[in-house]
């Protein structure tokens, strides 16, 4: 798709020198990628301060300042994930899963290939966090059932969910923005470039993720590091509990009147006793699962009490407790209704950074906390003042119908498998025709990607596969705000002739070089722009970029773009990417596992992409 008509103005070869402008772009790029490494502030928040800081320093009109969060780019991915969503509250996904178990096998090579192909294909048409997240209880099942190594399966998977992100225009921000951004850029330089087809990636991206998922079939036993896993035997509850150490029941306790507790809350009882835990409290109004933490205690009371042995002794002595002559908690020891599960803290949600306290789990989910594992630590004592990181694992009690309504929060993904709320099968055929409905006005029509895709979306909330409220948790708002936001620093990076400027300073580098060294180049800028930025930022700032390089070697604009859309998935170095941060605590990961199997996926994705991009593009 060679660029046609008008021709360039030849911003490349006459720039000289750096203008006010371009200086204070250039400084607010530095600003940004030192915002975005060092995380002073969440990633989403300092790119609206970016967004601000470029709208009042004028370089780019006030009017195209929000004008982000109309874009085609933005509006299509709110579609896709709301898509997405509906295919899995129908039960699509969970079947998918389902036969995954049934033909994966039981040896290691044949479960990697068809967890990862599984997750690869999936990827194409939702976000790969998403599909990650969906396939992580999955991966987690045939662990148990085979008694394979989690730590050998999860890396290969998440890796296969970011490759999945390359085979089509809608799996991924970069390759969503890709028509916009080339789009600005034919118009900023004065030319034409013909739009990207859905499907235009699906080679490349077909090569990309065959290769990935032949390095570790081929390759896995010297790159996968071998975590014992903990989850060989034994039932999900049991399981769980005996994992942590935390395999104890619940004793309930009855506490007289003249009880020293009387009238102490939650809070300060679990202070002053460690490792001792208020689990339940039966009183006239019924059974209270995890009483939040201003709760006081009152006489002629039963308490669920968990701990060890020994402290819940020395408690009962020290309040003059006694043991319940009834138990009314019987309930919660049926595995059917209630017991500990996993949950992980997902990368760049609100309650990464956050103290325990201030989730207020039992208040808001009525789940019971008692344990936080991090980096193959058991923490059990001082939750409430321990700050959680992506990836902490918290182990938790809770009725199922309340961890339910937990793995619901986008802050979380619930590990353990538990019985959930029954998919709406009788809404799956309107879920697979709304989303053939959209996929179909992509491909035969010339609608906007963003018009056909919010078809499909408005045909999930009107046919009632997902109710209005799921349809918005089904949306990553972090990731909108964030696409949104960095459109304008792109708008004020090409109109400054910023781009420009750089460009020729590749083009000094590498002007002499073949061409296939110059795409090996901005192949290689976008890698590193992906490790200490984020895949959707390194889209926005080096799209313009590759096309003015393009121009200045007589290239095609529109393959160098894609080149950068497709390099923005090469982000396996680093537990830096959503998906391989979401993977590290459930797999028992450390960085350098991250270097060694990313260092060879990331040589093999570059080999690979360049002939590929040559040859299909």
């Amino acid at each position: 798709m060679p660029p046609t008509g008008r021709g360039p103005r030849q911003k490349v070869t006459t720039l000289d020198a750096l203008t006010t402008d371009m200086v204070l772009v250039l400084l607010i790029l530095a600003g940004t990628i030192t915002l975005f490494v060092t995380e002073v502030v969440r990633i989403d928040v300092a790119a609206i301060l970016v967004m601000v800081v470029v709208g009042l320093a004028g370089l780019v009109p006030a009017t195209d300042v929000f004008a982000g969060f109309s874009s085609n780019a933005v509006i299509s991915i709110i579609a896709v994930m709301i898509l997405g969503a509906g295919l899995d509250r129908v039960g699509v996904m969970r079947d998918v899963a389902a036969f995954l178990l049934r033909v994966g096998g039981a040896t290691e090579r044949r479960v990697l290939i068809s967890i990862s192909s599984t997750v690869g294909a999936i990827s194409a048409f939702m976000q790969n966090i998403g599909a990650a997240a969906l396939f992580l209880p999955v991966v987690e099942r045939v662990g148990e059932r085979t008694g394979l190594a989690v730590s050998r399966l999860l890396m290969p998977m998440g890796f296969a969910a970011i490759l999945g992100g390359t085979l089509t225009l809608v799996a991924s921000g970069p390759l969503i923005l890709l028509n916009d951004l080339l789009a600005s850029s034919a118009d900023n330089l004065d030319i034409e470039i013909d739009a990207y087809g859905l499907f235009a990636p699906t080679p490349i991206g077909i090569a990309l993720l065959v290769a990935g998922i032949t390095l570790f079939a081929v390759a896995g036993r010297w790159l996968l590091p071998q975590v014992p896993s903990h989850r060989e035997h034994a039932s999900v509850l049991p399981d769980v509990a005996a994992t942590y150490g935390l395999d104890r029941a619940m004793r309930p306790v009855w506490v007289p009147a003249d009880s020293p507790v009387t009238g102490y809350d939650v809070e300060r009882l679990e202070a002053d006793t460690p490792g001792v835990l208020i689990a339940a409290v039966s009183g006239p109004d019924g059974v209270t699962v995890a009483p939040p933490r201003e709760e006081r205690l009152a006489g002629g009371t039963t308490v669920g009490i968990v701990g060890g042995d020994d402290e819940v002794e020395r408690f009962m002595t020290d309040q003059g407790l006694t043991d319940a002559q009834e138990d009314p908690f019987g309930a919660l020891r049926d595995e059917a209704r209630a017991g500990m599960a996993e949950v992980v803290i997902r990368p760049g949600s609100p309650a990464a950074g956050q103290h325990v306290r201030d989730l207020r789990l039992r208040k808001r989910f009525g789940v019971t906390l008692l344990a936080v594992h991090h980096r193959g630590e058991v923490i059990t004592e001082g939750l409430r003042e321990r700050r959680l990181v992506a990836g902490d694992v918290l182990v938790v009690f809770a009725p199922w119908e309340r961890l339910s309504a937990l793995d619901e929060e986008l802050s979380f993904v619930v590990l353990t498998d538990h019985p959930p709320e029954p998919p709406r099968t009788s809404r799956r055929w309107w879920a697979l025709g709304t989303f053939a409905l959209a996929l179909s006005l992509v491909i035969f029509t010339d609608l906007q990607l963003s018009l056909a895709l919010m078809t499909g979306a408005i045909g999930v909330l009107l046919t009632g596969v997902l109710t209005p409220d799921e349809a918005y948790r089904a949306v990553s708002w972090k990731t909108v705000f964030l696409l949104a936001a960095l459109i304008p620093l792109g708008q004020a990076v090409e109109d400054t002739g910023t781009a420009a400027w750089i460009a020729e300073g590749v083009i000094g580098a590498t002007g002499d070089l073949p061409p296939w060294a110059i795409q090996l180049a901005i192949a290689v800028l976008a890698t590193v722009f992906t490790l200490v930025v984020s895949n959707v930022g390194a889209t926005v700032l080096l799209v313009p970029l590759a096309a003015n390089v393009a121009l200045g070697v007589g290239a095609d604009p529109a393959q160098f773009g894609l080149i950068v859309a497709l390099a923005a998935s090469n982000a396996f170095l680093l537990p830096t990417h959503q998906v391989n941060a979401l993977l590290m605590g459930p797999g028992g990961y450390r960085v350098a596992d991250y270097l060694r199997a990313g260092l060879a996926m990331s040589a093999l994705f570059l080999v690979v992409l360049i002939p590929a991009v040559n040859l299909f593009a």
